[in-house]
């Protein structure tokens, strides 16, 4: 399920809700393993030589760590656990992300960054309307925490890309809309909900 299935009112069952919930609460569970491995690929490239900028790389990264502790608590109330298969494909491919950026640019992995947190926000707010619609409304504000922390990884890799000669010749990824929409757009949805 993606945020535009979300447009109207949506009626699916609490069950199926809670069906997809778990999936997608186990998909970004691995994805932020995936995250934090590439992070600390990236704060460690030969090209990152600003004390400061390693260390902004670093905060995120442990924001993501923060956000699968979250979410890995979530699953166990949800009588749940990791799927394993994807763990270890995420984390797999985090670490490949990782191991190419200790020698690789600097452009790409911010680039690259931008483009996967900009969808990590959309993603979260899926999270919150089907716990809403799943009748787990105990976890909407901390979904809607988190995409408005993946919007400011977003925003924080927009600016660095930006700030690139490169960014004048590499189109950008779409731009999610202000930080504030999102709990604005949830409390639509809830409305059309009740």
């Amino acid at each position: 399920m993606n945020l535009n299935d979300f447009t109207t009112t949506n009626r699916i069952s609490k069950e199926k809700a809670k069906y997809e919930l778990i999936k997608l609460v186990q998909n970004a569970y691995s994805g932020e393993k995936a995250a934090a491995n590439a992070y600390w690929g990236h704060a460690n490239s030969i090209f990152i030589t600003d004390k400061i900028e390693k260390n902004e790389l670093l905060e995120i990264m442990n924001e993501e760590l923060h956000h699968r502790h979250e979410l890995l608590l979530i699953l166990k109330s949800l009588n749940s656990k990791p799927n394993f298969f994807k763990e270890a494909i995420m984390n797999f491919i985090g670490y490949i992300i990782a191991t190419l950026c200790l020698p690789g640019t600097w452009f790409m992995p911010m680039y690259g960054a931008g483009q996967l947190e900009s969808k990590n926000i959309a993603e979260y707010e899926v999270l919150a309307r089907l716990a809403y619609l799943s009748d787990h409304k105990e976890f909407c504000s901390l979904f809607l925490d988190f995409a408005e922390k993946e919007w400011d990884h977003e925003y924080y890799f927009r600016k660095k890309v930006l700030s690139h000669k490169l960014s004048n010749y590499i189109p950008l990824w779409k731009i999610p809309p202000e930080k504030v929409s999102i709990k604005n757009s949830f409390d639509a949805f809830v409305s059309k909900n009740l």
